[in-house]
């Protein structure tokens, strides 16, 4: 093109859009290992009592039924021997422990201590989205308890307790704990008719809110009230 035509053509823009720019890929969640999947399916059947006290375990059945190997089985059945859901007797094997009614006051008891603290931490350790996950999960709960869905009541209540966990930002408290939410769990599944579902969820809420507006002492308040509330059902559960 002659010099003085293109002089007296408007500049064209730069072009900004032959090459997208590529947006940043996030990285792929880690593979969680067969050992971890076989514990929390396992757990699952037991406190939800798919798999009944005393029921006997056999290794290449539960393997079967879960769709992993034995070795993973073996290591998950180990683990679930040290936190109490499975013992080993004498010409036996290995059974699920059964439900100690009067040790249940303990679990409460001790677990109590120990929520306490995990409430204050989750209370002044919590983010922003956090706090906000709390207010979802009560409300889940509540929404559950209303309907009288045990199963997404559970569900949330599970969520909920992810979620202080992982807030508390304590895992001396959560590793102690986490063995006696399992059992108290197993407890609800097997006496399910002593319980209340609805003031079940108004404590998990208000545990829940206290942590959400950054209170202790209302992240407290909220803890004491659901372990009243559990308390109150074992024993009535004992008295019957």
């Amino acid at each position: 093109m002659p010099e003085s035509i293109a002089q007296g053509l408007p500049e064209l823009p730069k072009r900004t859009d032959v090459i997208p720019k590529k947006k940043p890929i996030a990285a792929p969640a880690p593979r969680r290992r067969d050992a971890d999947v076989a514990y929390d399916a396992i757990e699952s059947l037991i406190s939800t009592m798919a798999l009944t006290p005393g029921s006997p375990i056999v290794e290449g059945e539960l393997a079967e039924r879960i769709g992993l190997g034995r070795t993973p089985v073996r290591e998950a059945l180990m683990r679930l021997m040290s936190v109490g859901l499975i013992v080993q007797q004498p010409r036996r094997g290995l059974l699920v422990s059964p439900i100690d009614l009067a040790n249940h006051l303990d679990v409460i008891a001790t677990r109590r201590a120990l929520e306490r603290v995990i409430a204050a931490c989750s209370a002044r350790r919590a983010s922003m989205a956090e706090r906000e996950q709390f207010v979802v999960c009560a409300d889940r709960m509540l929404a559950a308890a209303k309907r009288d869905d045990l199963n997404r009541y559970m569900q949330a209540d599970h969520e909920l307790d992810l979620v202080n966990h992982a807030a508390c930002r304590n895992t001396s408290a959560v590793t102690a704990v986490v063995p006696l939410v399992i059992q108290c769990r197993r407890f609800w599944y097997a006496y399910q008719h002593a319980g209340e579902i609805k003031e079940g969820a108004r404590c998990h809420a208000l545990l829940a809110r206290g942590i959400a507006t950054g209170s202790e002492a209302d992240a407290i308040q909220g803890a004491d009230a659901l372990l009243d509330y559990l308390e109150a059902f074992t024993r009535r559960v004992i008295n019957n």
